[in-house]
């Protein structure tokens, strides 16, 4: 018999990739997607615990350790030892890498801004507890798994 279609899952991938698609086009680095979020985080956090980018972004440990060594390989990053915890690293925009944040920064506002003028603001808030509910309840499925 065959199944039912999914309503939610599709869209919210289709979306995810057509996002990566445009990331990877707005630079001569030719940043991957989750680089290119780390990079647009701390263009507006600035300096971060390695742990609050875990917690901010809910990449797996290997995979944010992944792009942390991308992004220090190609100068837009430096990961410096916390001065008030020495077992902390902190990540810290190179001046380059300052550059390269604010433009992903932007373009990503920009993207946002041209979709929020068509959206009327309770089904904005519609949507973000929709999107919420869908990372809360992954996360909590994946976590009884383990």
């Amino acid at each position: 018999m065959p199944q039912k279609p999914l309503r939610l899952v599709p869209a919210v991938h289709r979306a995810t990739h057509r996002i990566g698609l445009y990331l990877s086009g707005l630079t001569g680095d030719r940043l991957a997607q989750g680089d290119a979020h780390i990079l647009a985080h701390l263009a507006v956090s600035g300096p971060v615990a390695i742990a609050d980018l875990h917690r901010g972004l809910a990449h797996k440990r290997s995979t944010l350790t992944s792009i942390l060594d991308r992004l220090t390989a190609r100068g837009l990053i430096r990961r410096e030892v916390g001065t008030s915890d020495r077992r902390t690293f902190v990540v810290t925009l190179t001046p380059r890498g300052q550059a390269v944040a604010r433009h992903v920064h932007e373009q990503l506002a920009a993207l946002e801004a041209a979709i929020l003028k068509s959206v009327p603001p309770r089904t904005l808030d519609a949507l973000t507890r929709l999107l919420k509910s869908l990372e809360t309840e992954a996360h909590e499925r994946a976590t009884r798994r383990r």
